[in-house]
């Protein structure tokens, strides 16, 4: 399936991420350089953006919208096994594929870059590379700490730890991270949240309505939440107010 929209345009200088892409650390120059290579791609959501083992000609960062990494096993099942929300980058330079489908969980735009003279420009840019290197720790954290909710979190703490880490990025994008409430729109379906948490459509909707029964949070229509007190779903996600799973 192709992609649409690829005639989308942005200036750099008013990037909704710009704050925290990979390009997040460039002078104008470089800006200009990447904006030689640069190029925007739109998905309608359930599109396939790469197939796992596919060759990648492209890298790029998540504009809007969010994303799921997923892995299929040898006798067909498969399993969730990422989030990508904006700003996170897509593709491995030096790497000739993905080791994971990448699938449109919503409509998204890409800001994507043509894959080698990114490499290339890798080699001369320090910037790039840098914040490159930042995000790719960030990304090793933020799987060390899933491993945790995965493995020895309760089936409330696993919900309350997923929207902990979406509404505290959505905050993040605004620039309103000291806020201690926040107010965002979930992008996954409860189907989808009990595939990626490991637990039944039915749990997922027991603990959700717990939450909003207790007042942890507030459902606004389908899919936009209302957190009143984040430090209240810290603690319930079984976090301090100082810590959490993405920032």
């Amino acid at each position: 399936m192709q992609p649409s929209g690829e005639t989308i345009t942005q200036d750099c200088f008013d990037c909704p991420i710009r704050h925290r892409a990979v390009c997040a650390r460039c002078e104008t120059e470089e800006l200009n350089l990447l904006e030689e290579i640069k190029y925007y791609r739109s998905f309608e959501a359930g599109q396939t953006v790469v197939w796992s083992g596919d060759k990648m000609d492209f890298v790029g960062s998540l504009v809007s919208g969010v994303a799921t990494l997923s892995q299929t096993m040898e006798d067909g099942r498969t399993q969730m096994v990422g989030l990508l929300l904006p700003s996170d980058f897509v593709g491995r330079p030096g790497r000739i594929g993905s080791p994971y489908d990448v699938i449109a969980t919503t409509d998204i735009v890409m800001c994507c870059f043509r894959k080698k003279p990114f490499e290339a420009m890798m080699q001369t840019t320090p910037h790039v590379a840098q914040r490159l290197l930042e995000m790719t720790l960030d990304e090793l954290d933020a799987a060390r700490e899933w491993m945790l909710v995965l493995g020895r979190k309760t089936a409330r703490e696993k919900i309350a730890s997923l929207l902990c880490i979406i509404g505290r990025r959505d905050s993040a994008l605004r620039m309103n991270a000291r806020s201690r409430s926040l107010a965002f729109d979930l992008p996954l379906t409860r189907e989808a949240m009990a595939d990626y948490l490991g637990l039944t459509l039915e749990t997922v909707s027991r603990q959700v309505s717990a939450l909003k029964r207790e007042g942890v949070i507030v459902l606004q229509g389908k899919r936009h939440i209302l957190v009143p007190d984040l430090d209240r779903l810290m603690e319930e996600a079984g976090d301090d107010s100082d810590g959490g799973l993405l920032v």
